[in-house]
């Protein structure tokens, strides 16, 4: 569904990501870890296409309109007087546009979600007076309704009650059972292990792509500390295979 060929993204000069390469298979349930400024965040944002690439490239075999993207919750603003059910039906938009009708067929679907991720009877409450488990519900709803090949999810269980965490957990294996591809990241290694089959480790530069079993070890996981630890942001400028420039900011860590 995605390869990521030698990507490296980039603020100011200051690389987030460093030469990446890998795979993720269609219909596959993909984790995506690291310590804090790791480049997870970035990974998802160049595979959305709202990061251009410094150098490499992110090839995704499904049409823009067939991915769906869930930021973290501290980049969308609540303040909007939106109801849920409307917030919801956003996820038409790709079909329906700024000046296109809400269909019957729609609504139906729109209220079926909301039923799904457990809010009935909350269609016209306001997003701005519901908690964060019951925003973060309505945003998997809206997911629902985007019906999309590949789905991307930023910390979708940050600050979310087990009893949401649990719900939302079963939505995203029913979207892989129906062959759909998801990417989240994630901060509980626990829950990593419990419930996804393949774990992308990031430390700015790829740690280990594989297998969550292989790759969530403890030699892969001090590896990502140390390499975190060591990241120097005023190292020289490298040349990269384009020929254009970053900073290779890593310096050496021994074993």
């Amino acid at each position: 569904m995605v390869t990521v060929d030698n990507l490296t993204v980039s603020y100011r000069q200051h690389p987030a990501l460093h030469h990446i390469s890998g795979q993720f298979a269609t219909g596959s349930l993909t984790a995506v870890i690291g310590p804090n400024g790791s480049g997870k965040s970035t990974l998802l944002k160049s595979i959305v296409g709202l990061l251009k690439p410094s150098s490499g490239r992110v090839q995704v075999n499904t049409p823009h309109e067939r991915i769906a993207y869930l930021p973290q919750m501290t980049e969308i603003d609540r303040s909007f007087p939106m109801q849920v059910s409307d917030c919801v039906l956003l996820g038409c938009w790709s079909a329906v546009g700024a000046l296109g009708g809400v269909s019957a067929k729609m609504l139906a679907r729109a209220e079926a979600a909301i039923h799904t991720v457990g809010l009935a009877g909350f269609e016209h409450r306001a997003v701005g007076s519901l908690s964060s488990g019951q925003f973060q519900r309505v945003l998997f709803a809206r997911l629902l309704m985007q019906d999309a090949d590949l789905i991307l999810l930023d910390e979708p269980f940050n600050a979310m009650d087990s009893r949401t965490t649990a719900a939302l957990l079963a939505l995203i294996k029913q979207w892989q059972a129906q062959g759909r591809t998801v990417i989240a990241v994630l901060h509980d290694d626990e829950q990593v292990k419990e419930h996804f089959g393949q774990t992308v480790m990031l430390a700015r530069e790829l740690v280990d792509w594989g297998e969550t079993a292989q790759v969530l070890t403890v030699s892969n996981l001090q590896r990502a500390r140390a390499l975190a630890e060591a990241w120097d942001d005023n190292a020289e400028i490298c040349r990269t295979d384009e020929g254009q420039t970053d900073k290779d900011h890593t310096n050496e860590v021994s074993a």
